[in-house]
């Protein structure tokens, strides 16, 4: 399919508004001025631009995101040391022993969560598609902590119940995605 020239009003209006401003010696601006409307004249050489643009904030994140890690881990094996290892093990206070069990737990799937959420990005960069399942186990992952470090003298039926549906949701759709994908993989 030939590619034409068509007329862009805002090519036009770019350049009406810039005119003054490109007198001169400013080339590196008529330059760039140049690109961008070489970039909104055809529709492949801007999905490409737009494609790279989701690379570089994919990128972005992922880079964010080990840093997440890294600080949850040493926010785990502090805890560990400090308030479980010392305060509990050697002062033999095990009366706290299961708030303490709680939040070690919570730090876990902190961190679980994180790299699941890295997954998601790390899977986005290899094929450019968000794969829904990820999206999914890593929801199922954040509700079950939820769970996990629950506090039921402060929380009521209706935390309860709003918690309950919510797994229930997110779980048939699990199923409903992996029904999908086998019957998919079976073709």
């Amino acid at each position: 399919m030939p590619q034409s020239i068509c007329p862009c009003p805002l090519r036009s209006s770019i350049l009406t508004l810039s005119a003054p401003i490109l007198i001169g010696e400013n080339f590196a601006v008529r330059k760039l001025l140049k690109q961008l409307s070489n970039t909104f004249r055809y529709d492949d050489q801007f999905l490409h631009m737009l494609e790279n643009v989701e690379v570089l904030v994919s990128k972005f994140l992922s880079i964010a995101m080990i840093l997440v890690i890294l600080v949850a881990v040493c926010d785990l094996a502090i805890f560990l040391v400090k308030d479980f290892f010392l305060a509990e093990v050697l002062a033999r206070d095990l009366g706290r022993f299961g708030t303490s069990l709680f939040k070690i737990f919570g730090l876990f799937l902190n961190v679980l969560i994180a790299l699941e959420i890295l997954e998601n990005i790390t899977a986005y960069l290899k094929k450019h598609v968000v794969q829904v399942e990820l999206v999914i186990v890593t929801s199922l992952i954040a509700v079950a902590r939820k769970i996990i470090i629950l506090d039921l003298e402060q929380k009521g039926p209706a935390d309860l119940a709003a918690l309950a549906f919510a797994i229930l949701a997110i779980s048939a759709s699990y199923w409903l995605i992996r029904r999908t994908t086998r019957k998919i993989d079976m073709l």
